[in-house]
């Protein structure tokens, strides 16, 4: 069975706040010099190997660069497309947060700029499916979702290689499942709170559910990310003294923190959960017609035109009201 503890993951990517923000802000600069430089973002992948070329130089004028806040309003929008898209399939939920966690991995790497986020989302959906051992091909996902299979397939090769081969992820949810097995014992009670932390547990998914949206996946460990969940449902169920059986655990394990500096890291990420901006309808179309003139500047051209046009014919209609 294979462990946290000597884990590609606990080793390469549990980072910290600045490493999160160079990378995204030197993936957004990257960007924004290519836009610059070429008239386009989007990079050229080649299927087969996964390698990249820049682009082909084509004309453009008056298209900007998403910004690095807007670059994390689409990621958090694909992250939850993903939670959507694997509740659609009924997969479990490890599915669904290692396919998250590849998302995030990825575009520590690259800007939403360079590579689609809705490619790379299902490209991720797959990939996940492969690693846990449920088989979906391509084409059942692509149908099942209305999308061109070819695309999954297409950038396969590229986010495996992006994520330098580091496919073995760890999720809170099993640990929250073995911390609820632990607290029937600390319990010490009959079926009345057997009950209470099976809600407990309902709860606790839920809140992860939320927290595999923030940075915390990148951040903290399995363990930590399950005890927030645990800490902060049990605040409203009041199903057992939290901080008593923290000193439980603490005191069965040689910990290389302090109870207090762990209380510390559980309230950080119950705040990134609480401080969670899902991007509305209005800003997602913003967004989503931004991203694509990144990619095909004449789309910004058509849209100038659209505008022009509509703002015309809204004038004609006022002076024809007048007359």
């Amino acid at each position: 069975m294979s462990d946290f503890r000597t884990s590609t993951h606990r080793e390469r990517w549990i980072l910290q706040p600045h490493d999160l923000m160079e990378s995204w802000a030197a993936a957004n600069r990257r960007a924004a010099e290519t836009l610059a430089q070429y008239g386009t973002t989007q990079m050229k992948v080649n299927p087969v190997d996964g390698s990249i070329d820049l682009p082909d130089h084509v004309d453009s004028s008056g298209v900007k660069p998403m910004s690095y806040e807007e670059e994390q309003l689409i990621r958090v929008f694909y992250e939850q497309k993903i939670q959507e898209v694997c509740t659609a399939f009924k997969f479990p939920h490890k599915i669904q947060a290692t396919a998250i966690i590849y998302f995030k991995r990825f575009y520590l790497q690259w800007s939403v700029m360079e590579h689609q986020p809705k490619n790379i989302m299902l490209t991720c959906v797959y990939a996940s499916c492969k690693v846990e051992e449920n088989h979906v091909s391509a084409e059942e996902l692509g149908k099942g979702i209305q999308q061109d299979h070819e695309i999954i397939l297409n950038n396969e090769m590229v986010l495996l290689k992006s994520l330098d081969f580091d496919l073995i992820v760890y999720a809170p949810y099993r640990s929250i499942e073995g911390f609820i097995d632990d607290l029937e014992g600390f319990c010490r009670a009959g079926n009345g709170a057997f009950q209470r932390l099976k809600e407990l547990h309902q709860m606790a998914i839920s809140h992860a559910d939320k927290m595999m949206l923030t940075d915390a996946p990148l951040l903290y460990t399995p363990g930590q990310l399950a005890l927030a969940a645990l800490h902060k449902c049990n605040d409203i169920l009041k199903v057992f003294d939290f901080e008593r059986y923290l000193e439980t655990i603490f005191s069965r394990q040689h910990s290389n923190c302090t109870i207090e500096q762990f209380v510390q890291s559980i309230n950080a990420i119950n705040y990134l959960v609480d401080q969670l901006k899902m991007p509305s309808v209005k800003d997602m179309r913003h967004l989503d017609r931004k991203l694509r003139h990144c990619w095909d500047p004449s789309s910004h051209d058509e849209h100038k035109k659209k505008e022009k046009k509509s703002k015309h014919k809204s004038k004609r209609t006022s002076t024809d009201a007048q007359l």
